[in-house]
């Protein structure tokens, strides 16, 4: 028996029938297309899949679709505005903080959560902030310095490049 889900994606109010068993990576790729979060391990370690749910980031290869009724969630594809990079994304390609781009959706989220939270973090808690996330082939040190980039340019909440 199918479930109706109502939840708010990227800004965009859906409804989509889901199996009771669904999980959230599967209903944003299979059901909605949304195919910038990606799965890694399947079991909630690598964080490729992160999403942010009600301010908050998650593994979404863990998460339940059912239990996201009236939920907000933001995804990669959030991010970007009108074709112009969000400040993150951009951040990332100038600092060379990814080569393979598999975790890059989920760092990313990462980064942009954690500056939502705390919009002066230290070093120390830029990689507490990415913690979640695993990367195989860049190194973190890239990646500490593209959230670092953003945070030092007073990054702006939800704010795309204007440039």
């Amino acid at each position: 028996m199918k479930l109706m889900l109502n939840m708010t994606i990227n800004n965009e109010k859906i409804s989509v029938e889901i199996e009771p068993d669904s999980r959230l990576l599967d209903v944003l790729r299979d059901d909605l297309g949304l195919l910038g979060t990606k799965e890694g391990c399947g079991v909630g370690e690598c964080g490729a899949c992160t999403v942010i749910i009600d301010g908050k980031t998650a593994n979404s290869c863990v998460t339940l679709a059912a239990s996201m009724e009236g939920c907000d969630i933001k995804t990669i594809e959030y991010l970007s505005k009108n074709g112009k990079l969000h400040p993150m994304q951009k951040s990332f390609i100038d600092n060379s903080a990814l080569q393979c781009g598999f975790c890059t959706p989920g760092f990313v989220l990462s980064g942009v959560n954690l500056l939502e939270r705390n919009p002066n973090p230290t070093e120390e808690e830029i990689k507490e902030g990415i913690s979640g996330n695993i990367c195989r082939c860049t190194g973190y040190e890239q990646i500490v310095k593209a959230v670092e980039d953003v945070r030092d340019e007073k990054y702006i909440k939800d704010g795309a490049c204007d440039e």
